[in-house]
């Protein structure tokens, strides 16, 4: 059963009209502390004006009906587009359509209105919104040493994303032909080409491929911890990639290093192109397992800090930057690194060293990493096994896209 929950009511003074004899294009920003922004423009060309109006639900529960209250002294409505105009009063109330009733998280509607005569200096208004609140909704997810049974259930009904297998053509880094390469990719419950999705980059290990993150099925540990991180609502859910960490179609280790040119000319683009992302470094992270840890130390960070703002690195392997390199690199970056999560077995001697040596002291070592701020080095007993990858995802899937 579900419940409403009332979200927001907002009373905005806003927007002087300025000189009427000339147009006027304004943006006022009316709710921004509740998760639903209500952003507007006037067009006024003297005997008339145009406003449009964009709502934003950034809430993580849909909008399940809004209202629009406007103060009848102060506007003239003529027309209307998307909306029905109503009147109590002295005021008028603008109601959705059958449509447009429900707002999904991360959506946005548009709708308008046109005036005849003068607006005065203010528009003064109310916004009523309201929201479906589940009963599922039960946050209790930490960063920990352990994922709970609660978070690790596989679901197959309400609440499960999906996984798929996609193909994309890449460019071989030893000899610049053009071939077909494989990725796998999660997309979270009720996905939506009219909401904005982040999007992880999650790579794998020496030995292994697109698949060894085991997300190509219904059984997948990451599938099963997006459902249902997601579906208690610790977080707002994202687009999981599993691509071939190996940009060249022999597969040799050397290509591994080379990996960041065919995530900025070739797979990058195509999520982008194919899937509803917001396409930017702010939205964007990157992390990986042993060898893709290394990838997204010396990669990520050392080369693509342009694409991604967040990182993770799970028993990051021998050849990562060490801290030191990691700070030469960063000594005149201005983009900032939005979070930098690493996780390692004390008894991990495959590459606790390696990984110690790249990220344990870096913020000793670079102002642009804030232990407790923007980054965290977790160690606790374990090997260079998925006990600490799969640990290391959990944590990580909680402190990417805050």
């Amino acid at each position: 059963m579900k419940n409403k929950r009332f979200l927001a009511k907002v009373l905005v003074l806003a927007l002087s009209a300025g000189s009427l004899g000339v147009a006027i294009k304004a943006d006022v920003k009316a709710a921004t502390n509740t998760g639903v922004d209500l952003v507007y423009s006037i067009n006024d060309w003297g005997t008339g004006y145009l406003v449009d109006y964009k709502s934003t639900n950034n809430t993580v529960a849909p909008i399940d009906g809004w209202e629009v209250k406007l103060n009848k002294d102060q506007v003239n409505i003529d027309s209307s587009w998307c909306v029905n105009i109503a009147t109590d009063n002295d005021e008028y109330v603008i109601t959705p359509l059958d449509w447009n009733t429900v707002i999904p998280s991360g959506a946005t509607i548009e709708f308008g209105s046109i005036g005849v005569g003068q607006i005065g200096d203010e528009i003064d208004f109310t916004l009523d919104v309201s929201a479906e609140e589940e009963n599922h909704y039960d946050p209790t997810a930490t960063i920990s040493d352990s994922i709970p049974d609660k978070y690790s259930s596989i679901r197959s009904d309400e609440g499960a994303g999906t996984v798929k297998t996609i193909s994309y053509t890449a460019h071989d880094s030893e000899n610049g032909n053009t071939y077909t390469k494989k990725a796998n990719i999660y997309l979270p419950a009720n996905y939506s080409e009219d909401k904005k999705y982040n999007v992880l980059y999650l790579l794998h290990g020496i030995g292994g491929d697109e698949n060894e993150w085991e997300m190509y099925n219904d059984e997948s540990k990451v599938k099963a911890m997006m459902d249902n991180l997601t579906y208690y609502g610790d977080i707002d859910s994202f687009i999981v990639v599993t691509p071939n960490g190996k940009a060249s179609e022999s597969g040799s280790i050397p290509s591994f290093y080379a990996f960041g040119d065919e995530l900025r000319n070739d797979l990058i683009p195509y999520i982008d192109s194919h899937y509803s992302t917001y396409a930017d470094r702010d939205h964007r992270a990157v992390a990986g397992l042993s060898m893709g840890g290394m990838q997204t130390i010396n990669i990520g960070i050392g080369e693509c800090v342009d694409l991604f703002s967040y990182f993770g690195a799970f028993s990051a392997a021998p050849t990562s930057n060490p801290a030191s390199k990691t700070a030469e690199i960063l000594k005149d970056n201005t983009y900032p690194i939005h979070y930098f999560y690493n996780i390692c077995g004390l008894q991990d001697g495959i590459a606790y060293a390696s990984a110690s040596n790249a990220a344990k002291n870096l913020p000793d070592v670079c102002d642009q990493f804030v232990d407790g701020q923007n980054f965290q080095w977790q160690e606790l007993d374990g090997e260079h096994n998925f006990d600490i990858w799969y640990l290391g995802f959990y944590n990580f899937a909680q402190k990417v896209f805050k």
